[in-house]
């Protein structure tokens, strides 16, 4: 059985006759006169709404060129304030840097004030070893910087190591947390001395170095007294902070004590740091 086959006029076409329509009405309504007539009132049921959609349409698509307008206009500022913030964001992680920076020369300057009798020279810390705290670690002065060995460092509020090695631009530090570091101290309140030994092991713990050998004879240090650097010792200057006493406990030998010492400088944060340009030139313990 055949199928039927089925006619359909394309669109355009419809739309062309249907404007072809429009121009006679249009044509024969203006020439003929014929307002008032069934003509008319014919026309006017077919144009009206006509107009009406063309209005209609012709508003909302001014109004989508408004909105379109109005969008590139909200994305343009918003690209501007986007730079602006991007720039004031800049602004101020420069303004943090720089009052970070001053802060630490502040920092470094009561320091120094601390300690007018020694003359000193600032350093940056360009590098360190492995792990959380600065055991050991270089700055960037030197021989040319007039930098030894065996040079006490300092900052924060007090001790931080010894100079061990020198180059002619840089110097590298032992910290007195390290393991194989060593401090004769003295407890400033009561004047006996003892041993600060550095651990590491420690620190990750408690952050905490360790104190031996006091020789508290009157039973007079406490929890809190500072501990500085003694007279005997042959490598550190006298009277700068080591720490504070944390624990203190009575020997086996019912004649010295042990403990822990808080350390006066930040380990885990060390950026820049005050190279004392003058040696030990006494002899005794370390």
């Amino acid at each position: 059985m055949k199928r039927k086959s089925k006619f359909k006029l394309p669109s355009k076409y419809i739309l062309m006759g249907l404007t072809a329509v429009c121009l006679v009405l249009i044509y024969v309504t203006f020439t003929m006169n014929l307002s008032g007539g069934p003509l008319s009132a014919a026309a006017g049921y077919v144009f009206v709404p006509m107009q009406r959609g063309i209005n209609y349409v012709g508003l909302w698509i001014s109004d989508k060129a408004d909105n379109l307008n109005d969008l590139r206009d909200v994305m343009a500022e918003n690209r501007q304030l986007k730079e602006q913030v991007d720039e004031l964001t800049s602004e101020l992680n420069t303004i943090k840097l720089e009052q970070y920076e001053l802060n630490n020369l502040r920092e470094l300057l009561k320091l120094d004030q601390k300690y007018p009798d020694y003359k000193k020279v600032a350093a940056s810390v360009i590098g360190k070893d492995a792990g959380n705290w600065f055991s050991t670690f270089t700055i960037d002065k030197g021989e040319e910087d007039g930098v030894e060995v065996d040079m006490n460092v300092i900052a924060g509020s007090g001790l931080v190591g010894i100079v061990t090695d020198v180059g002619p631009n840089y110097a590298k530090i032992r910290s007195i947390i390290d393991d194989v570091s060593k401090v004769s101290g003295m407890v400033l309140s009561t004047s006996d001395r003892c041993i600060i030994n550095g651990d590491l092991q420690e620190m990750n713990a408690n952050q905490n170095i360790l104190l031996s050998e006091l020789k508290d004879s009157k039973d007079k240090a406490e929890l809190g007294d500072p501990v500085v650097t003694s007279n005997i010792s042959d490598k550190y200057l006298q009277g700068i902070l080591i720490g504070y006493i944390n624990t203190l406990n009575m020997d086996a030998n019912n004649l010295t004590k042990s403990g822990t010492v808080t350390p006066a400088v930040d380990f885990e944060h060390i950026e820049e740091v005050l190279v004392i340009l003058k040696k030990k030139e006494i002899g005794g313990e370390e």
